[in-house]
């Protein structure tokens, strides 16, 4: 490909990018889409509608400037600390990149352009390989330019990375102090108990528990099974949902239907009389009764300190490790109900089978990645399909069919993997939400790497000597010259899954059409639901890809970093908006995509060093590749460090801190209050509140049967739910409550 080809492929993505801004900035200022771009802001109830006319139709690049003007802390207190991790994973990118391409287009680029004696053609002509390193001379010594990047690039990365994980540690230990009463610091899930003929499930847990947690064991609450259950009170919670909006949509006004082709008009909803209602009641009490016998080995067990459940979460309870196994609870709002009842010794197999599965999907996706690096070769591709070398003989076209159709084609395949990564990680079996997004996230990191990254090499390169298999055996060769080569795909790439997916992102199209069929076909006032959780097991992987793209390719093909820069540029402002905007936060992690981050990166940077040592033995300059070793050995040195020194942080609690807090509310009388809150958090059959779950800790003040009478009402009469804010399908948090 050369320069006109690259200039094509980023005219139709900056053309893509303008036009979806500006439809942007004009959508977002009608009234009507309030719902879909201020989805979180309508929520919390801070928007102020536009009054100018005029000025809804203009574009203006106004939440350009909020997006940029809003300091951490702001975002922290909106968005919450996962938001300002994910930030902060963007802005420690911008920081690299710029580094990179100070370092490369200064020393790297000219060394490359200039490192053959050759007749250099127009740059619109000009082939992208001569701006690599494969235009270098072998033995050349301006090698020693792309050494010395090299070394710029790797100290600059571990010095940033050491000072934001140092950075994100601190914001981590005060997340969990800034919330004294969090009820999962004082609850352990328990599961796999034992069965015992003359006990049920629920007296053996008591029985334990005050056997051998006498002076910090409180009470405990049993899990039951609930899988149709929860999916019927689920259907319910949504019937009931549509037809309290309808109601309000027609309170005041008659509405009709017609019975048949020539009924009479009927009312099309009616209202239960208060008799209806204490009937329901009286069924939710024996349903009560009911469900009672029907425990299953599992439970949350209450301590009266966030120390005694942190140390009965980590020690063997038994000498047979598959039984009374314990962990720390998640957050209440954070329970993934319907993993709770998976036996605990098939974990192991659920584990496999989905290894095995994402293994399977991996290969089976070397189909598209294999057409996707046909079609980057014009030539080829005339000679495979005759029938197109008409068309392929104008200039505009090989150039579309070069620069931009492969990539689009790749992202377009690339949309099923997230789906399917988080069905695996909900079958595997994680007991939480956010546990299942974070185990998705790393899934399609994985696979993105692969796909994108390595498999687009091999195969670029297999097809390459298809033509002659008498080059087998320089595929070494090959190999080192294949990243370089590559560049050239990713830079398209990037442009097209990075600049165009971000200019999407802030148009959320499938809200917008949601809202549109919403208003003008179902003839509804209201917006639809719109409030989301962001999708991290999407994003994070996107953007530590394109990280690991730059940190192996800005020292062989410098060109690639200004289209880095461009996407994290314009990823800080879309993503700052969308958490200002548009995103909730269901889910809390407290920090924990960031040790995803850093692994990635010393993944990337170690795998650049490597690279770089082939080509430059490929290049006849072993002092070169002498130096680079001992870069590599101190990267992974560097790495260890972090590993001893912040992630255990991430990984559990300190002792110290939760001693402190337990003193602290013990100090405060506190300590009663907290503990007339845990029976009631934990609530398998009812579904709490979004309020009970933003806030991160429990508002709860009843206890006792009142608090479970409350409970109750709760489920038939609960408009403040249904107006405040919609709840993610399966989001339901419900939970059996024996007061």
């Amino acid at each position: 490909m050369n320069i006109a080809g690259l200039l094509t492929s980023a005219g139709i993505n900056i053309g893509l990018c303008v036009l979806f801004l500006s439809l942007y900035s004009i959508l977002r200022k009608q009234p009507g889409n309030v719902g879909v771009f201020f989805a979180r802001r309508v929520s919390h109830q801070h928007l102020r509608p536009y009054e100018h006319r005029i000025e809804r139709f203009v574009p203006s690049a106004g939440w350009i400037l909020k997006a940029w003007e809003t300091t951490e802390e702001e975002l922290l207190a909106s968005a919450g600390l996962d938001a300002v991790v994910f930030i902060k994973i963007v802005v420690f990118s911008i920081q690299i990149f710029s580094i990179a391409a100070i370092a490369c287009l200064i020393l790297v680029l000219p060394s490359n352009y200039y490192g053959k004696q050759m007749e250099h053609a127009q740059i619109p002509s000009e082939e992208l390989e001569v701006f690599t390193i494969v235009n270098v001379q072998e033995g050349s010594r301006w090698l020693w330019t792309h050494v010395v990047a090299l070394y710029l690039i790797s100290c600059s990365t571990c010095t940033l990375l050491y000072f934001n994980y140092k950075s994100i540690t601190n914001l981590r230990l005060a997340y969990i102090s800034r919330v004294p009463a969090n009820p999962s610091h004082f609850t352990v899930f328990v599961r796999s108990i034992p069965s015992f003929m003359q006990d049920s499930y629920t007296d053996s847990v008591k029985k334990y528990f005050m056997k051998y947690y006498a002076s910090s064991y409180l009470s405990h609450q049993m899990v039951h099974r609930c899988g149709k259950v929860h999916k019927l009170l689920t259907d319910a919670e949504k019937m009931y949902k549509m037809l309290k909006s309808t109601t309000d949509e027609n309170q005041g006004k008659p509405s009709f239907v017609r019975c048949g082709l020539c009924g009479e008009m009927t009312s099309s909803f009616r209202i239960l009389s208060d008799e209806n209602n204490v009937k329901t009641n009286n069924e939710v009490h024996n349903f009560e009764l009911t469900r009672n016998q029907k425990e299953y080995p599992a439970a949350f067990v209450f301590f009266k300190t966030r120390y005694g459940a942190f140390t009965a979460s980590q020690v063997l309870q038994s000498s047979n490790p598959m039984l009374w196994v314990t962990d720390l609870a998640p957050d209440p709002c954070d329970v993934y109900w319907s993993n709770l009842c998976i036996p605990y010794r098939q974990l192991w197999i659920r584990r496999i089978a989905t290894l095995i599965a994402a293994i399977a999907f991996m290969l089976l996706f070397l189909i598209p990645v294999t057409v996707v690096q046909a079609l980057t070769d014009a030539g080829r591709l005339a000679r495979t399909f005759p029938f197109l070398k008409k068309i392929l003989k104008w200039k505009f076209m090989t150039q579309v069919v070069e620069g931009y159709l492969p990539s689009v084609i790749l992202m377009l395949f690339l949309y099923t993997a997230p789906p399917l990564m988080m069905l695996f990680s909900a079958v595997e079996g994680s007991i939480s939400r956010i546990g299942r997004k974070r185990s998705a996230c790393c899934k399609v990191l994985y696979f993105t790497i692969w796909n994108v990254f390595f498999v687009n090499i091999f195969s670029g390169t297999i097809l390459k000597q298809l033509d002659s298999l008498s080059y087998l055996k320089n595929i070494p060769i090959r190999l080192g010259q294949a990243v370089p080569s590559q560049a050239i795909l990713f830079m398209t790439y990037i442009m097209t899954s990075g600049w165009a997916s971000l200019s999407v992102e802030l148009l959320q199209p499938f809200m917008l059409l949601a809202n549109l069929f919403s208003r003008y076909i179902l003839k509804k006032e209201t917006p639809p639901d719109g409030t989301l959780s962001f999708p991290y097991h999407t994003e994070v992987p996107r953007v530590l890809l394109f990280g690991l793209i730059g940190l192996t390719c800005s020292v062989l093909a410098p060109l690639i970093t200004p289209f880095l820069l461009v996407y994290f540029t314009l990823a800080y402002l879309v993503y700052r908006n969308q958490f200002l905007n548009v995103y909730i936060e269901k889910y809390k992690s407290g920090g924990q995509f960031w040790p995803i981050a850093h692994n990635s990166t010393i993944f990337s940077l170690v795998l650049a060093q490597i690279i770089a040592i082939g080509v430059f033995g490929l290049k006849k300059s072993p002092v070169a590749s002498g130096f680079t070793i001992p870069l590599v050995i101190c990267t992974l040195l560097f790495n260890e460090y972090c590993r001893q020194r912040f992630y255990p942080v991430f990984k559990k609690y300190p002792a110290e801190v939760l001693m402190d807090m337990d003193f602290q509310d013990e100090q405060n009388g506190r300590m009663e209050e907290i503990h007339g809150q845990l029976p009631v958090a934990y609530c398998q059959f009812t579904v709490t509140s979004p309020d009970f779950c933003r806030s991160g800790h429990s508002v709860l003040h009843d206890t006792g049967k009142n608090a479970v009478d409350s409970e109750i009402k709760d489920l038939e009469n609960r408009p403040s739910l249904v107006d405040s804010e919609p709840l993610e399908e399966n989001q339901q948090h419900m939970n059996v409550s024996k007061c």
